[in-house]
């Protein structure tokens, strides 16, 4: 990271956007792996290849409900002539001592249970007569109501082929195979794999913890009642909200007025739950800008925790900017501008791909595309300032959404888009292609 300091040269000059977030990417390192047990590793990104160490399914079973019988007794069955066979009990899902099926016999099975030995098939129940002599039914009556099924005859209408209906050994994935890669994203399937063969637990990059404050003393919490010159705090759940979107396991601090030291304190305080603080406010030239005010000092000398650098950025919305680290143990910290599309685009840019390096994945930013922009009239731009404006997407097209004001929220809620417009270009025409981030 540059050196730190609120009279720093480097604070003299524009950064560009690419400047910014390479020297944010370069500074954060991803989590050290540790291991969970498999609920708590959801979201995570494993750091081990996972081999098999059983087959899937770990034996012949029956994909149906119905009679695991010989393919000899039931060929050229039908509904005039059907194959009469002896019952000679049940086999259940989790059977392990297994009934052996000799010639001119049936064992009832249900699905998942083991295929018994001498059986080479699976008919269905619904092509035979259940063992109630009243041809073809739909079901099994439940044992507890009906235990006789399990004995006397039944009558199968039906031929069937070998192995048929039933799933055999290994056939979804066999021992020794790769379950999961390293690097794989674990979500509700990946999960259920590693259930699956008996892994209870797995290494993996922990999700960061990500903590997020605004500051602003006109800041009021949602649900209380607004006083003259009070606005409700947005930024905090936007953020918060981004940052469990991007992967992370974020926490909320309420708003924090415009003091310095009551911002200082509580950023301390916050410290031993955080792998990366997120700010919103306060980054700007006013005179109440108190995370700059709390902050520049960090990094001198008789400071042990790192710095943190405020800049100016060559883009519209979110030009000033902040990042550094902090404490002990340089946890880093991104300082954004307080108006909430400028606060939302600085978070898409650079603290999304900040969390996703933390939590040690190769692609960290949102995919990009070309489209064609859809709009009325030009779209203009400050020359030398890359823009990022709101827009809607689909269907290769990209219609800006409101206007390019950096407090439209409400705008913000219709977009699933940023359309980029470059430094060097002050108008785009209707109709032109344009790069595209995609939210969504």
């Amino acid at each position: 990271m540059s050196s730190a300091g609120h009279d720093s040269p480097a604070t003299d000059r524009l950064w560009s956007v690419e400047e910014h977030l390479e020297d944010v990417l370069t500074t954060i390192r991803p989590l050290e792996p540790i291991e969970l047990q498999l609920l708590d590793a959801q979201g995570c990104v494993l750091v081990e290849d996972v081999m098999v160490p059983l087959s899937l399914p770990p034996f012949d079973n029956s994909s149906m409900d119905g009679y695991a019988v010989r393919v000899a007794d039931v060929a050229g069955a039908s509904e005039e002539f059907p194959a009469v066979l002896d019952v000679v009990g049940d086999v259940a899902a989790g059977a392990a001592d297994l009934l052996r099926v000799g010639p001119g016999q049936a064992a009832r099975i249900m699905t998942g249970a083991p295929l018994p030995p001498g059986a080479e098939t699976v008919v269905p129940v619904e092509w035979t007569d259940g063992g109630l002599g009243e041809g073809p039914v739909r079901g099994m009556a439940a044992r507890s109501l009906a235990p006789q099924g399990a004995s006397g005859q039944v009558c199968v209408y039906r031929p069937a082929p070998e192995r048929a209906h039933v799933r055999d050994k290994g056939s979804d994935v066999r021992a020794g195979a790769l379950a999961l890669k390293e690097g794989t994203v674990l979500g509700p399937p990946q999960i259920a794999l590693l259930a699956a063969i008996g892994r209870g637990t797995v290494k993996v990059r922990p999700r960061p913890r990500v903590v997020v404050l605004s500051t602003g003393s006109e800041l009021v919490q949602p649900g209380e009642q607004l006083e003259g010159g009070q606005i409700y705090d947005s930024n905090s759940f936007a953020l918060t909200a981004a940052a469990r979107d991007a992967g992370a396991i974020a926490y909320r601090v309420g708003a924090v007025a415009d003091d310095a030291d009551t911002l200082r304190s509580t950023i301390e305080d916050q410290l031993v739950r955080a792998d990366l603080m997120v700010t919103s406010g306060g980054v700007s030239v006013g005179a109440y800008d108190v995370v700059k005010e709390a902050l520049s000092h960090v990094g001198d000398e008789d400071e042990p925790g790192g710095g943190v650098e405020f800049r100016k950025l060559a883009m519209q919305p979110g030009k000033p900017q902040g990042f550094g680290t902090i404490g002990p143990d340089h946890i880093p910290l991104l300082a954004l501008p307080g108006n909430p599309v400028s606060s939302y685009v600085s978070f898409e840019l650079f603290v999304r791909p900040a969390i996703r390096t933390l939590m040690g994945l190769q692609d960290v930013h949102r995919p990009t595309t070309r489209a064609r922009l859809a709009a009325d009239e030009p779209l203009t731009s400050p020359k030398g300032r890359r823009q990022f404006l709101r827009g809607a997407y689909a269907d290769g097209e990209v219609r800006p959404v409101g206007g390019s004001g950096s407090h439209l929220i409400a705008a913000l809620a219709q977009a699933d888009a940023l359309i980029v417009v470059p430094e060097d270009t002050e108008s785009v025409a209707p109709g032109a292609e344009v790069e595209v981030i995609l939210l969504g």
